[in-house]
């Protein structure tokens, strides 16, 4: 299965015709948030690919007028949900850690409390298939990997957490931007391959 991730910034050569012949075989678009939703709207229609996404700290909230529906139409929302995609499980947390008033940042208790919830549907998981998940997406990086030491793009220390107890294949993230020449950021976290998916990603998933 092919994955296409992107987040945070709009690319203008995906955001364009030419994205049908540049990834042929995708199979599936993942949102990792802080993106307009007619970008990723856009993706999963010209691939003809299913869509999950969860929202980044500058989504803007359902109610604002600038905000013309709630949701990617055709998307799946992860936030706080595990599901099963033609036999790829994926679990999803939306937002960033408060450091300002707005939809869609949390503190680091609130964070635990969302992980959390997605316990039991994980055990269930390790006793249907054999494994807890394998694709875990979220907006913030997790404490550590990939974050920065300003507030507002520190790591959230349940997912860090999450990862070395349930053990994803692969966690997927945005909130860090790249810029100029700094290399794709890429990690292991035990046998996690931690992701920021700045822009846009790839993923193979054998």
């Amino acid at each position: 299965m092919k994955i296409l991730a992107v987040s945070d910034t709009v690319i203008d050569s995906l955001y364009s015709p030419q994205v049908r012949s540049r990834f042929t075989d995708v199979n599936l678009v993942i949102s990792c948030g802080d993106l307009p939703y007619y970008y990723p709207e856009y993706l999963t229609s010209l691939l003809n690919a299913a869509l999950y996404f969860i929202r980044g700290n500058h989504d803007r909230s359902a109610d604002s007028p600038l905000q013309p529906h709630p949701a990617p139409m055709g998307g799946v929302n992860l936030h706080r949900r595990v599901v099963n995609h033609e036999g790829l499980l994926l679990a999803g947390i939306e937002g960033s850690i408060r450091y300002k008033d707005g939809p869609f940042m949390y503190s680091q208790q609130e964070m635990w409390f969302y992980v959390f919830r997605l316990v039991p549907a994980l055990l269930y998981n390790k006793i249907r298939y054999g494994r807890y998940l394998d694709v875990f997406v979220t907006h913030a990086p997790p404490a550590g990997i990939h974050d920065q030491e300003d507030y507002a793009h520190q790591g959230i220390r349940a997912f860090r957490w999450f990862i070395e107890v349930f053990k994803p294949r692969y966690h997927l993230h945005g909130h860090i931007h790249l810029y100029g020449l700094q290399e794709r950021q890429e990690s292991c976290l035990a046998s996690t391959q931690v992701i920021n998916c700045y822009g846009f990603r790839e993923i193979l998933i054998p």
